[in-house]
Parts: C-alpha cells; structure tokens; sequence
C-alpha cells in the first residue's frame, strides 16, 4: 500500500477524496437540496452497505481465486462451481441439521477435498500450461454444473440464517432527521454484518499467514521460484495442495453466504467466476488487500448503479475493469512481474 502511494500520489489524492466524500455523505446529516439531488438518504445509505456486503462477498470468493490463480499460477475456471456446490451442500446441511453454523465446516471439507483432487490430478500434470488449463477447467465446470442441474433442479433454494442473526440492527449511521428533531438510525441486516466482519476477519488473517508466517514465505518462494525451493528440501506440492485446498474450501463457503444474501440457482456459479476474474484484475493476481478493494469497489459500483442508473449498472462493472488495464495492466496493488 505505501509502495502504491509513493508511485501514484496523484491518483492516491484522488482516492483519498473520493473516499472522504464517500464517508462525509455517509455520516453527515443530508441537507433538503443534497437529498434534491441524490433522493433520499436511506436509499443512498441502503445501496452504499449493500455494496460493501456484496464485496464482503466477492471477497470471500475471489480470494480463493486469487491464492489459486494469482499466487499459483493456475487457471481455474471450474472455481464458480466450487462455489455453487458448496452453496448446495450448504442448503443441504442446515437443512438436515438444523443449523447454519454446522454447514461451514462440513462444506469446507467436503470442498476442500474436490480442491485436493483438482490439484493433484488435474493442474499437477499440466503445470505451467495454461492453454490446457484452461480448457480443462471450462469442461469440467460445464461436466459439474449438468451434475448439479442433475441433483438440485433448476429452481432456486435459499439458505436461512440463524435466528440469533435474524431481523435488522440499529447502526451508528444518521439515515434522517425527523421535523420534531428527532434522529433516525439506520437499521441494516444482522446476518450481512457478521459476515461483513467474518470476511474482514478472515481477509486479515489470510494477509497475516501469507506476509508474516514460515508456510506464507514457502508459498511466495515456491511461486517465485519452485525448482529451487524443492532442491532446498522442501515438498512444495504438499504445499500447494494445501493453498489449492484451502481456496476451494473458501469458495465453498463463500456459497453457503450467497445462499444466504441472495439464492442458489444454475447460473450463479458463472457469475461468479466473471466477478472473481474481475475483482483479481482490479485489484492484482495474488494480492489479498487488492482482492478486498477489488471486491468493494465492484460491489459499490454494482449497487449504486442498480440505484442510480440501473440501465447501466451492468456496464459500470466493466468500464473499472477497462479503466484499470489501460492505466494499470498489473492491477491496483499487483506487483509487475
């Protein structure tokens, strides 16, 4: 981040009084004129934190995404399916359970041993060929949605949160200001706030193993350079099974959120793979801070122009992602290689 600042402080400025704004219209009570102009404020505020969870959620799973594909080096394009499996077997599980917690760890494992088996019998015996990769992948996530098509149908199932995280909570954010004088709180979703903070949480963790952790100086150094890191000793595909593992098992978590935030449906799982590729380009293959603030600004972007301008709002995704490459190939926090 200092690094991005020191070589652009001019588009570092721009940011950062973009963000005040941002902030300033968030806290500070709306005059009749401003609300003239952008509507009403709890509108404005809706789509503001419906864009933050929405990335909370592309976050979740681009970040798989971008420890497979940016660290790795491996085109995964069956990562949607990840995704939308562990969405379904999600469902499956708080339904047969009762409890939406108990989903997570089983949906992780389960996924997480797809992911072992892609790795080991798959990307290992066409490392570094990502053509074949590539089209590997795209059967394979076409052979894995039929199945799900096969399984679940094709209508849509919706995965209920836990009655603890049910209803709206009140947050520390001004929505209005009543004539009596009175201020009016904005009340948001309990369950899409714990996931905002389990995101950060696990966001900051991932950022903590892979900068500040022997396992994390492996996996830079097995990307960077792995003929030598074996000759060291070190079993490098144990390694990598273990990221490509864990990345799967975060995008099949990511799906018991997006049951949960919106439905599962045949579809989803390429949706979201288009937002992964999106948010890892944005922000930097490999670069967890740059999939968070990839993921947001997607997020922010696709809930203001549902609000603002919603004839556009899909363009809006893909003008960043046009923006970006012209000025910055490498992403905003990617490293040039």
């Amino acid at each position: 981040m200092q690094g991005f600042i020191q070589r652009n402080p001019v588009w570092s400025l721009l940011i950062a009084l973009v963000v005040a704004v941002l902030l300033w219209l968030v806290f500070a009570p709306w005059s009749d004129e401003l609300e003239e102009v952008l509507g009403r404020k709890r509108v404005f505020l809706n789509a503001i934190f419906g864009g933050i969870t929405l990335g909370a959620l592309y976050f979740l799973v681009a970040s798989g995404f971008t420890l497979i594909f940016g660290l790795m080096r491996n085109v995964n394009l069956a990562h949607g399916s990840l995704y939308l499996l562990g969405g379904y077997i999600g469902f499956e599980v708080s339904e047969w359970s009762g409890s939406w917690f108990l989903a997570f760890p089983v949906v992780f494992v389960i996924v997480a041993v797809v992911g072992l088996i892609l790795q080991n019998q798959v990307f290992r015996r066409m490392e570094g060929e990502e053509l074949r990769q590539t089209m590997v992948t795209i059967g394979l996530s076409v052979v894995i949605a039929d199945l799900m098509l096969w399984r679940w149908g094709g209508q849509s199932y919706t995965i209920y949160a836990p009655d603890m995280l049910f209803g709206p909570m009140t947050l520390p954010v001004i929505s209005s200001v009543r004539d009596s004088g009175e201020i009016v709180y904005l009340k948001y979703p309990a369950v899409r706030m714990a996931i905002l903070f389990a995101a950060i949480v696990i966001g900051v963790g991932m950022w903590l193993v892979l900068n500040k952790t022997r396992l994390g100086m492996l996996i830079r150094a097995g990307v960077d350079d792995r003929e030598m890191l074996a000759a060291s000793g070190v079993r490098i595909q144990y390694v990598f099974l273990a990221v490509f593992a864990f990345g799967a098992g975060l995008a099949g978590m990511a799906g018991i959120v997006g049951g949960t935030f919106q439905s599962l449906s045949p579809g989803e799982d390429t949706r979201f793979l288009l937002a992964s590729l999106v948010v890892v380009i944005v922000g930097g293959m490999g670069s967890i801070p740059g999939a968070a603030i990839g993921a947001l600004i997607i997020g922010l972007s696709e809930q203001l122009g549902l609000v603002y301008a919603p004839t556009y709002s899909v363009v809006f995704t893909f003008l960043i992602m046009a923006a970006v490459l012209a000025f910055r190939p490498q992403g905003l926090l990617g490293e040039r290689r």
